[in-house]
């Protein structure tokens, strides 16, 4: 099991057992490189951790915690954490800043106890054997190597897969396992039954930030400069990705101006211009004067598909992953950390879905969904869909989106397929199996959470519990891990993130323009070129690919060997996407990678015996 992750810690590997438990850790040395290795132990031994991430306040926590008697063998953030455990018991997460997911045993009470950070940024997979052993690791492949693992389809997953791209938390794609969702933590007790996770920490979206316009432009800057300040803490080479967007560029000016020497930075080529941003990352490139590199991707990089299915383990439908293997592939060619910008469009709105959904909610706030659900959802049915024309003009979507609840609407716009659609394509056996389940679930129980119901707080909540760290956490943590790449994330700094949450809707959306205070605070460290352009993305090519290149296999792998034999699907849908798609009929890009995905995953990770009985 341990040995499957190899990748994730290259470094050195440790395993530690006694009656009934097993740690197993794969280190990748980032700090105190001579010690620190794991599993790691207090004093006398009888409380052990293994753990996955970095705790960027471990020196003040490791003195504060040496004040109060405790002993310290290493200068390992690892080491603070049992020590934590010690003095705090559960409470000793709250106490933490930075990404991880841990495990602590505790001999003296008998206690497993397991932690995840408060954003996702670590992933922590667990499973309950039918003889009731506990297995835990940080990827599912680790998991899949116990030979007492059943590998049953969860049938609920695979409408939320249809319908997001990606499993959320807490479900996985087999029905034995779970994901520890973000900031959650789970205390198994010897001899007890094993609770539900609690939910240690959310993001409060409250209203709490006052100041004018100037005022709240220099706190936040100050501190987003914090936030980067703390991960600049390495005892290895330390870079950051910079795609030439608001987010990285913005990490990226702040690192220089707290770095003596040179920043290193990367980025990726495409050499289609439509999705090429490289000209922009240049224009920071030349005013910080970053030790920079830039490689081009091939526009047929579909190589890697089958490997993706590999590193990813559950089906994952973000075609994005593969320049972003590219570029940590680049990246660690040079350093072992790198910093992103992730986070940034989730906690400052910035992806045109916020723009559009409140577009929308004016005109659903003034009209009764009563009248609103027959009258639009008629028109929705009867406009055409023109998937070939500027979104403006798509009103079959927007008529769609108006006839449905707020929640409902927002998943309408995040989905890679339609309700319909999803009726269509699924099986008769499989909408049996699913015995009513619908992916709407998901967006309703965390709606019953939220602590906001203001539109946009709500919107980006629901981002935040879902695609931010079942999609673009998942992606870069995979992608980043399979070389053996550091990736920390500035803007998912918790206390920062607690701060933007509490800043006025109006100072993160103004009119048309998202991250409105952010892209305010930048502007005497950017040039406006940057911080105003639309938004490009990572995005590949696939359409071209499933009428060139891709064609072949699309249709060996949706209609002759792969999933037609599942019994999940009806031919007929399947058959029908593919046609209308290869002949330009319609764009169904989305909805065919993610089957391509999810093909590759059946024969990669399940194998066709499993897929046959499932």
């Amino acid at each position: 099991m341990n040995e499957t992750q190899f990748h994730r810690g290259p470094d050195e590997g440790g395993i530690h057992t006694e009656a009934g438990l097993g740690f197993g850790h794969r280190r990748l040395s980032i700090i105190d490189l001579s010690s620190g290795q794991q599993p790691l132990f207090n004093e006398d031994r009888s409380v052990v951790v293994t753990f996955n991430g970095e705790i960027y306040n471990f020196r003040e926590l490791s003195e504060e915690l040496r004040s109060l008697g405790h002993r310290f063998a290493t200068h390992s953030d690892t080491e603070a954490i049992v020590h934590a455990w010690e003095e705090w018991g559960e409470d000793c997460v709250l106490r933490f800043r930075g990404m991880f997911a841990f495990a602590i045993w505790d001999r003296n009470s008998r206690t497993l106890f397991l932690a995840r950070d408060r954003l996702g940024i670590k992933p922590l997979y667990y499973a309950v054997l039918p003889n009731q052993q506990f297995l835990f690791a940080s990827e599912l492949k680790a998991l899949l190597a116990h030979p007492g693992l059943p590998r049953e389809i969860c049938h609920p997953a695979i409408e939320d897969y249809f319908t997001f791209g990606y499993v959320p938390d807490p479900k996985t794609i087999l029905n034995h396992v779970l994901k520890l969702p973000p900031g959650c933590r789970l205390t198994i007790r010897h001899g007890k039954a094993i609770p539900n996770p609690d939910r240690y920490w959310d993001i409060p979206f409250a209203p709490a930030v006052e100041g004018s316009e100037e005022e709240l432009q220099e706190e936040l800057m100050k501190r987003f400069k914090e936030a980067v300040n703390v991960r600049l803490v390495s005892e290895v080479p330390l870079g950051a990705f910079l795609s030439g967007g608001v987010d990285s560029s913005g990490v990226v000016a702040m690192m220089a101006e707290l770095s003596d020497a040179p920043v290193n930075t990367c980025s990726i080529s495409f050499g289609n211009p439509e999705f090429n941003e490289t000209r922009y990352a240049q224009m920071v490139v030349d005013r910080y004067r970053t030790n920079h590199a830039v490689e081009s991707v091939e526009p047929d990089d579909f190589g890697l598909i089958d490997q993706l299915a590999g590193l990813y383990d559950e089906p994952f439908a973000d075609s994005s992953a593969m320049p972003t293997y590219r570029v940590c592939e680049l990246a660690k060619k040079r350093v072992t950390v790198a910093l992103s910008g992730d986070g940034g469009d989730e906690n400052l709105a910035g992806y045109r879905r916020h723009r559009w959904h409140i577009n929308e909610e004016s005109i659903r706030s003034r009209v009764p969904l009563a009248v609103r659900r027959p009258l639009f959802g008629a028109l929705g049915r009867l406009y055409p869909k023109l998937d070939w024309a500027p979104k403006i003009f798509r009103a079959k979507t927007t008529f769609e989106a108006l006839a449905r609840s707020a929640s409902d609407a927002y998943l309408h716009s995040v989905s890679i397929m339609s309700g319909a659609m999803r009726d269509a394509l699924f099986s008769d056996r499989l909408k049996r199996d699913l015995q009513g389940y619908d992916s709407r679930q998901v967006f309703q129980e965390h709606c019953l959470r939220a602590p906001s119901d203001q539109p946009l707080s709500l919107i980006q909540y629901l981002d935040m519990k879902t695609y931010l760290p079942g999609d673009i956490l998942t992606k870069v943590d995979r992608a980043s891990m399979a070389h053996a790449l550091e990736v920390r994330v500035p803007l998912l700094d918790h206390p920062l993130v607690e701060w933007m949450s509490g800043l006025s809707p109006e100072m993160k959306l103004r009119g048309q323009e998202g991250k409105y205070l952010f892209k305010k605070a930048l502007q005497s460290r950017l040039p406006d070129e940057i911080l105003y352009r639309d938004k490009m993305g990572f995005a590949v090519p696939l359409a071209e690919w499933f009428r060139g290149a891709l064609k072949v296999r699309v249709r060996e792998a949706l209609l002759e060997t792969g999933l037609a034999e599942t019994g999940f699907f009806n031919p007929k849908t399947l058959q029908q996407l593919v046609r209308q798609h290869q002949s330009g009929q319609r764009d169904y890009s989305a909805p065919l990678w993610s089957l391509v995905m999810f093909e590759s995953f059946l024969r990669r990770i399940c194998g066709d015996h499993d897929r046959a009985k499932s």
